[in-house]
């Protein structure tokens, strides 16, 4: 049967462009979908970049799989056209997980998109702005305020780490936003809930973003494209070497 998506640009390929495999670093999944509908080994696969993409879909993930993350609560679907005209889940989400409380727009990178609410009232006002954007609230890892781990994992290996931490007060680390970072050996526990990560989103390589929970890492977020420069910056080692390495084993059958 041929494929429907074999028109256009991927007739291209058909006829002696064809890539042997595509390192994908974006998040546009139609596009992703395209080249594996053609055929075309993308690493990380299109499911696996979309369930990144949505923080809210990660963390559903991970609780199915039993990895520990904060508590969270995804907040109902809505439309533009009426908004979040009831808001009683807001004040119950708040019920259950305190405040203070995060809430996070469920795609976001850098932290832009990430706050740190003390007041029902702020939370209200924060839905009113963002009319049918979707989002997500989570509880407040407090023991973790403005510090965090970033793992980049290639396989099941973690090739590089870094201990991330807010200069400036921020509740956040990233280093986007004034951050500063540290080599970091991840111990057992850290490495081996980042793997269980890989496994249940189905990546081939990312960056694992853990908190220092009361007892024990906890999964904060997981980015399937991962920034380098800074972990290379920081600890000297080059993560798309390991990437490239890794990809040509995967298509070799090594």
């Amino acid at each position: 049967m041929r494929c429907p998506y074999r028109t256009g640009w991927f007739r291209c390929i058909d006829h002696g462009e064809r890539p042997d495999y595509v390192i994908f670093w974006d998040k546009d999944i139609r596009l992703a979908r395209s080249l594996e509908a053609a055929g075309i080994p993308v690493f990380n696969s299109s499911e696996a970049i979309e369930a990144c993409d949505d923080k809210s879909l990660t963390g559903i993930i991970l609780a199915e799989n039993g990895i520990r993350t904060p508590k969270t609560i995804v907040a109902p679907k809505t439309y533009a056209s009426c908004g979040f005209c009831r808001k009683e889940f807001i004040r119950d989400a708040v019920e259950i997980l305190g405040l203070p409380v995060v809430v996070k727009e469920n795609r976001g990178s850098f932290g832009f998109q990430v706050h740190l609410f003390d007041k029902v009232e702020d939370i209200e006002a924060f839905a009113d702005r963002i009319g049918d954007t979707p989002f997500l609230l989570q509880e407040f890892i407090e023991c973790s305020q403005g510090r965090d781990i970033r793992i980049n994992m290639v396989g099941r290996t973690a090739v590089a780490s870094m201990y991330r931490h807010s200069a400036n007060g921020d509740f956040r680390a990233n280093v986007t936003n004034g951050g500063l970072m540290e080599y970091h050996q991840p111990n057992n526990r850290e490495v081996d809930i980042a793997v269980k990560c890989m496994d249940a989103l189905g990546l081939d390589f990312a960056g694992i973003d853990i908190l220092f929970g009361e007892d024990g890492p906890v999964v904060c977020e997981v980015n399937s494209n991962a920034h380098m420069k800074n972990i290379l910056m920081c600890t000297g080692i080059n993560v798309a070497d390991h990437i490239i390495r890794y990809v040509v084993s995967v298509i070799n059958n090594e």
